[in-house]
């Protein structure tokens, strides 16, 4: 049974699902590289970017932590049953409460990580100098109840997706984005302080920027979650029906993204051991290194959740299919998503990003980080899908372990390569955040690989054909070359000293058309090799109905 706000939404194919999702995050993500394309002309790979990225990584934990992942695993499942079952009231009550605890413990989160920023700044960062910490720890201080109202934003993020209703919500982050590119251009250009060198005010008002982005954010939603809402209330009862488990669920993916979370909050604080400009490149490479991630993980795995969660009770065999199907998508996106970051990265990097202050080195820099971090791509992404599996069978524990298992051996291996990397230099960037990426992608496979085996003991085989993979990479090996030819002829000639006969530079006009005429070529190939061997998305092929 389904409730009235999903009437004729039940057979809504899980191909357009995704498809939603993927437009959302799409255009949320060109608003990000607009943003950072932005931060880089202003800024470049400074000591102001690098206290930039640090001040946003911080507050994040409360995002982190509390936000759209851990949302996703803890109350999508049950909420969505609630509507599957056509018990309105009680979603609704839940619904309510759910809001109603996580304000105050975002909140209230917030307030101390205000109260505590300069402490945190001081051990985190402590090889920065006096100057540079106090200006990131009055960045954190603004920034930390932006993250808490984000947090509240992915509650609404959560009953949009069990609503079947997907755009709206991945869409939203363009608010905040637009907030920020809006500030940088207002103080920036129009009154002149990116020309004076006043960079230490223009972050501040970028702070301030992100902050009101924030509340946007989440008003951009409510026009189309109050209307779905029924018997709401917001309350803070932990006796109200359904509460009890989702808190259960909660705390272990809390722990998981916990460690994720300091993962990334450590990946920083290891780059600001570095040579300066080192948590900036790798800020930008992860910027273009999570694009797929998103488009395509992201997408696929939030469509899939709903669905998996309303149907957990299945035959096994028919949970096996859709997450086989789902790997599949997986593998057919990512793998040549790898690919052209590997051989095409510089030409991707410099069309985003090489203007104004982000000159060809930099482009250099952040390329030989994005191509460490692509060796895991596919792994990476398709985790999530997994996790989504685990997620609605009500298994949270498992994610949560392998999820430190990773994080620690990312960690291990990256701090053990960053000091040997750091002797390598484009330009005068060094190259130490290369070892964090290697690092990354060593975990990210760690992660898969451990995923699928404890997964197969619920469901049996779930993963794609092993033809079916060969095939992929054939016809990604074969766009990849074709890329190459593509990007010599359209104008990327040799840059000497580093490098050479990969890494080119054309002039600043002309990268965006030579990038998009490079990667095009790499599309259309991939696509027309790949269907010539018979691979392709398994768009509408239905899973074996349950028995």
């Amino acid at each position: 049974m389904t409730t009235k706000a999903d009437a004729g939404l039940g057979d809504v194919p899980q191909a357009r699902a995704a498809i939603w999702v993927g437009a959302g995050i799409f255009l949320s993500r060109v608003a990000g590289f607009l943003r950072d394309a932005t931060l880089n002309f202003y800024l470049g790979n400074s000591r102001e970017a690098d206290v930039w990225r640090a001040a946003l990584r911080t507050p994040n934990v409360i995002q982190n932590l509390l936000g759209e992942g851990t949302l996703s695993a803890s109350f999508i499942p049950v909420y969505a049953e609630f509507l599957e079952e056509g018990r309105e009231e009680e979603a609704g009550r839940f619904a309510g409460a759910a809001l109603g605890i996580l304000t105050v413990v975002a909140f209230t989160a917030a307030l101390v990580g205000m109260a505590l920023a300069p402490f945190l700044i001081g051990i985190l960062f402590h090889r920065w100098d006096p100057e540079k910490q106090a200006l990131t720890a009055h960045l954190v201080r603004i920034l930390f109840p932006m993250t808490a109202t984000l947090a509240i934003s992915a509650w609404a993020l959560g009953i949009l997706n069990s609503h079947r209703r997907f755009f709206v919500s991945y869409v939203a982050p363009v608010a905040w984005n637009a907030a920020i590119v809006g500030t940088m251009v207002a103080f920036g250009t129009f009154l002149g302080w990116g020309a004076v060198g006043r960079r230490p005010d223009l972050v501040t008002a970028m702070a301030w920027g992100a902050l009101a982005g924030g509340f946007l954010q989440l008003l951009v939603q409510l026009p189309w979650v109050l209307p779905v809402l029924r018997h709401f209330r917001v309350s803070l009862g932990r006796r109200v029906e359904g509460v009890r488990e989702a808190l259960r669920n909660f705390l272990p993916v809390v722990a998981a993204r916990g460690v994720v979370n300091v993962s990334g909050l450590l990946d920083a604080v290891l780059a600001g051991l570095l040579a300066e400009a080192a948590l900036a490149i790798l800020a930008n490479a992860q910027t273009l290194y999570l694009l797929p991630i998103s488009l395509f993980g992201m997408a696929i795995a939030a469509s899939e959740l709903p669905e998996l969660s309303r149907h957990r009770l299945a035959a096994r065999e028919a949970l096996a299919a859709r997450v086989r199907q789902a790997l599949q998508r997986m593998a057919f996106l990512l793998v040549p998503s790898a690919l052209a970051y590997i051989f095409l990265g510089n030409v991707i990097t410099a069309a985003l990003f090489q203007r104004g202050e982000f000159g060809p080195m930099d482009t250099a820099a952040v390329y030989f980080v994005l191509a460490a971090y692509a060796l895991g791509l596919p792994a990476s992404a398709s985790s999530r899908v997994l996790s989504s599996a685990f997620y609605a069978l009500r298994d949270t524990r498992t994610p949560a372990l392998v999820a430190t298992g990773r994080v620690l051996l990312s960690l291990a291996v990256g701090a053990s390569l960053m000091f040997p990397m750091d002797r390598f230099a484009v330009g005068d960037l060094r190259l130490g955040a290369m070892g964090l990426a290697f690092g990354s992608a060593v975990g990210a496979w760690m992660e898969y690989a451990v995923l699928r085996r404890r997964l197969a003991g619920h469901l049996g085989p779930h993963g794609p054909e092993g033809g079916s993979l060969a095939r992929i990479l054939v016809a990604g090996v074969v766009a990849a070359a074709a890329g190459l030819g593509a990007k010599k002829v359209l104008g990327f000639s040799s840059a000497p000293g580093y490098l050479p006969g990969l890494l080119g530079e054309a002039s600043a006009w002309l990268d965006p058309l030579a990038a998009l005429g490079t990667v095009g070529v790499f599309g259309v190939v991939y696509v027309g090799v790949a269907s010539l061997l018979g691979v392709g998305v398994p768009l509408r092929r239905k899973p074996p109905p349950a028995r």
